[in-house]
């Protein structure tokens, strides 16, 4: 007659082996769905900063072609007959005071001082006007 309790450990060992082989091949699959849930995070966060980087430079671009308009308009200031097609908008704002915005985006305003005798324009101030 055979107890249950005195059978050798060779007749549990394969049982044992099994699960154990079980729940190391679950782990090992556990770990290789974070570390690929981590790529993919990673990637994402490279496009995106891919995009940001583009984003900066595209507006960059943007903001000098602007302050390049305005500074044509400046310099034309005392003779805006000779700009032929200016791409800004010029206003008076007072005695020898005039308001420059650029008409592109991004839209920058300068204010400018002329001195009538020198027609010298001075730039007062600037400020990116947001809409």
């Amino acid at each position: 007659m055979v107890y249950p309790f005195t059978r050798s450990l060779s007749a549990y060992l394969p049982l044992a082996i099994y699960r154990e082989s079980t729940l190391i091949i679950a782990w090992v699959l556990s770990l290789l769905t974070i570390l690929s849930m981590l790529v993919i995070q990673l990637e994402r966060l490279a496009a995106l900063e891919i995009m940001s980087v583009n984003t900066y430079a595209e507006s960059q671009k943007e903001f000098i072609a602007a302050e390049q308009s305005l500074i044509e308009c400046e310099q034309h200031l005392s003779n805006i007959a000779v700009l032929a097609d200016p791409a800004c908008h010029i206003q008076s704002v007072g005695k020898n005071l005039w308001l420059i915005s650029s008409q592109s985006k991004p839209s920058l305003e300068i204010l400018i001082f002329l001195d009538e005798k020198t027609n010298i324009a001075t730039r007062l101030n600037w400020r990116q006007n947001f809409e």
